[in-house]
C-alpha cells in the first residue's frame, strides 16, 4: 500500500542536496547481536556464495502472543490466521503453530505447506477467488474454513462434501462502493444464506478485506456484519466469526524520521533524478497489535462482539513477521558518478532488486542498509545497483548517506525485509539462485539477548528451534 506522495525540493545546497536523509530502521536484539558479531555474517556469506536473507522466527511468536493480548484485554475470542503470502518460510509457519496461530492459504500448494509445518486443518483459512477443486477438496477433507468469494463456490463445495462433513464457510463480503473484483454483492450474500444447504455446507460468518489502514473503516463494517450475523440465524446458520482479513500497517521508521523524509524528497536524491511518485507509509503511528486494540474499541465494537457471541478473526502477514528477518548482498563492484557538481557512489551487489520486491512497484524500498563491517570514515551518498543486466535493476536509486565509501567484498544487510520483500517478486533471473532463506536460533531457544550462542542453519533443513 502507498499512499504517500512526493513534495517539492526544500532547496538544500552542497552535497547534502543530493543525499537523502538517514532512514535508520527499528533494531531488535537479534539484528543488533548479528551486527555486532565480528564473524557470524561473513561466515554466512562465504558458506552461502551469494545474496541470502536471514529469518528470526522467534520475533514471530512475540509478535503473534502481542495480538493475542490485544483480544484477551478486550475479552473478545480472537483467531489470527497468518496470511503466508507474505513469507513462503516453512520456519515461520512453524512458529505459528507454536503460538497457536492458524494460517490463511490460497493455493493447494500452500495448505499442504501449512499441514507439513504443523497446523492442523482446522486452524486453517482458505481465500482467494475461484479456488481449484484440489484446494476446496483439501479443505473439505481437513475441515479448514473457506472464505467463499462466489455463488459457485458454494455449489462446488456441497458436491465435494461427503463423509466428512459439511464444508466450513465464510461468505466474503464485496465492500460498500467498492470496485474490487473479490467478495459477493448484497444480493449474492441473500441468495447464498437461502440456498446453503445445512447437510453439506456449514456457514459459519463473514469475511472482507479492505485496502489501506484505516482503523473506522474495518470497525464499521465489523459492526454492519453483526446485524447479518444475526439475520444468518435467523435462518438457522450457525454464525460466529466475522474476519476483518489484514492490513494491519507496520512501523519501520520512527516518526521523526519519515516527516523529515516527505519534507525534504526531491528527485535529486535519486540516480538519473527519478523519484517515485509514491511510498509505502513506512512510518505507522498505530501499528499491529496497537491498530487492532483501536479497531476493537471504535464505536466498543469489543463490546458488541461479546454481547453477539461472535469471534473476531484477522489474517496479517506483513504485521506478523515485523523486524523477523534481514536481505544481506555482497559488495562485488564500486564506480563513481557525478550529478550536480557532486560525487556520489553506484554499488553493484550479488544479487538483484527482485529480492526486495518493493522495487519492482514503481516505488523503492526506504529503510537504510546497514554497511557491513562498520569502520570509521567519510560520509558517502550512495545508489545500490543488482547484478542484472537491467537498467532499472537497482536495490537503491534513492542515495543512502552511508556512514563510509563501500568497497568490494562489503556486506549490504537491508533491515527487516521479512514481510513481502523477500518473497513476492523472487526469481531465478540470469540463472542466478534465489537467495535462501537462513534460520537463527540459539543453542536451548533462549531469548537472543541472552549469552547463548547464535547459531544458523538454512531454512527448510532439520534442527528447527
Amino acid at each position: 500500500m502507498k499512499s504517500e506522495t512526493v513534495p517539492a525540493s526544500t532547496g538544500r545546497s552542497g552535497l547534502s542536496a543530493i543525499t537523502a536523509t538517514p532512514m535508520p530502521a527499528h533494531r531488535d536484539d537479534w539484528e543488533r547481536r548479528v551486527l555486532a558479531d565480528p564473524n557470524l555474517l561473513r561466515d554466512m556469506a562465504d558458506a552461502i556464495g551469494g545474496p541470502f536473507h536471514l529469518l528470526y522466527p522467534q520475533r514471530v511468536v512475540r509478535n503473534i502472543r502481542e495480538f493475542q493480548r490485544v483480544f484477551a484485554g478486550q475479552g473478545v475470542v480472537g483467531a489470527i490466521y497468518y496470511g503466508k503470502k507474505a513469507n513462503k518460510s516453512p520456519a515461520v509457519v512453524r512458529a505459528c503453530a507454536r503460538a497457536g496461530a492458524g494460517v490463511d492459504v490460497s493455493s493447494a500448494q500452500e495448505f499442504t505447506a501449512a499441514l507439513s509445518g504443523g497446523v492442523r486443518g482446522t486452524d486453517l483459512m482458505v481465500t482467494g477467488p475461484s479456488k481449484s477443486t484440489r484446494l476446496l477438496s483439501l479443505a473439505v477433507r481437513h475441515r479448514a474454513l473457506v472464505a467463499v468469494d462466489d455463488p459457485d463456490e458454494l455449489t462446488r463445495l456441497g458436491a465435494l462434501a461427503n463423509g466428512d462433513g459439511p464444508a466450513r464457510v465464510v461468505l466474503r463480503v464485496l465492500p460498500p462502493n467498492s470496485t474490487s473484483r473479490f467478495g459477493l454483492t448484497c444480493d449474492e450474500l441473500d441468495l447464498a444464506l437461502t440456498a446453503a444447504d445445512e447437510d453439506s455446507i456449514r456457514l459459519e460468518g463473514f469475511s472482507f478485506h479492505l485496502t489501506g489502514y484505516a482503523v473506522a473503516d474495518r470497525a464499521e463494517l465489523a459492526l454492519a456484519l453483526i446485524e447479518r450475523c444475526r439475520e444468518a440465524r435467523g435462518l438457522g446458520h450457525p454464525v460466529t466469526t466475522i474476519s476483518i482479513g489484514g492490513g494491519f500497517g507496520v512501523n519501520y521508521v520512527a516518526a521523526d524520521t519519515w516527516r523529515t523524509f516527505l519534507d525534504g524528497v526531491n528527485p535529486r536524491w535519486f540516480h538519473g533524478d527519478r523519484a517515485p511518485e509514491s511510498y509505502y507509509p513506512y512510518h505507522c503511528p498505530v501499528p499491529g497489535p496497537a491498530m487492532l486494540a483501536a479497531i476493537l474499541e471504535h464505536r466498543r465494537l469489543a463490546d458488541h462482539l461479546r454481547a453477539a457471541g461472535i469471534r473476531l478473526a484477522i489474517e496479517p502477514g506483513r504485521a506478523l513477521l515485523d523486524r523477523a528477518g534481514s536481505s544481506v548482498f555482497r559488495v562485488q563492484g564500486v564506480k563513481s558518478r557525478t550529478a550536480h557538481g557532486h560525487r556520489y557512489a553506484i554499488l553493484t551487489v550479488d544479487g538483484t532488486s527482485l529480492s526486495l520486491s518493493e522495487q519492482w512497484f514503481e516505488s523503492e524500498y526506504l529503510p537504510d542498509p546497514v554497511l557491513w563491517p562498520a569502520r570509521p570514515g567519510a560520509l558517502s551518498p550512495t545508489c545500490v545497483g543488482g547484478a542484472s543486466c537491467l537498467e532499472d535493476d537497482m536495490l537503491s536509486r534513492r542515495r543512502i548517506p552511508l556512514p563510509r565509501p563501500a568497497e568490494i567484498g562489503d556486506l549490504l544487510v537491508y533491515p527487516n525485509t521479512a514481510g513481502y520483500q523477500m518473497d513476492s517478486n523472487e526469481s531465478a533471473f540470469h540463472e542466478l539462485p534465489v537467495p535462501p532463506k537462513v534460520v537463527l536460533h540459539t543453542a536451548n531457544d533462549a531469548a537472543i539477548s541472552a549469552n547463548g550462542e547464535l547459531r544458523w542453519r538454512l531454512d527448510g533443513k532439520s534442527g528447527e528451534c
